[in-house]
């Protein structure tokens, strides 16, 4: 597994393919705040909430000078789906290959149900207008998450 990236890294950059079939890369948003935050799979009912939950808060981040990229290993038409059936606003993006997961410290081994796996391990970045990470969350529960997200950064 990647080590985990801490507040002052650099953010790896990244190009990947949006679930509208655009490229995004990462160091295009630079002078703007990105929050990238990388969840397990599209459809499931925690990544459906916490998505829900950032599409319903995207206006006043956006306000506030974030961008929002949400990415998981789903194909772009699975997350077409994903945007389409929950009303979602965020930008999606597809690491099919899990490279950008890794790069980040998002893959890797994790308790689930008490048992040790491989796999996405639930995470949240806020990369910086100069491409910094200033904050990293590992564990994340999906439930609240952008609540305490915006605590976090002073935005409630």
């Amino acid at each position: 597994m990647t080590d985990r990236l801490t507040t002052g890294d650099t953010a790896p950059d990244f190009t990947l393919t949006s679930d509208a079939g655009e490229q995004v890369t990462l160091s295009d948003l630079r002078g703007r705040k990105v929050v990238v935050y990388f969840y397990p799979a599209a459809m499931t009912p925690g990544c459906t909430k916490q998505a829900c939950d950032f599409s319903e808060s995207l206006d006043s981040l956006r306000g506030a000078g974030y961008e929002v990229l949400g990415i998981s290993k789903d194909k772009p038409a699975r997350l077409a789906k994903f945007r389409e059936r929950d009303s979602l606003t965020l930008t999606l993006l597809s690491d099919e290959d899990l490279a950008v997961h890794r790069a980040y410290g998002a893959f890797g081994s994790k308790l689930l149900y008490g048992k040790e796996v491989e796999g996405v391990i639930r995470s949240t970045f806020v990369v910086d207008e100069a491409g910094a990470i200033e904050l990293a969350q590992y564990n994340v529960k999906a439930t609240g998450h952008v609540a305490k997200l915006r605590r976090d950064l002073g935005l409630d």
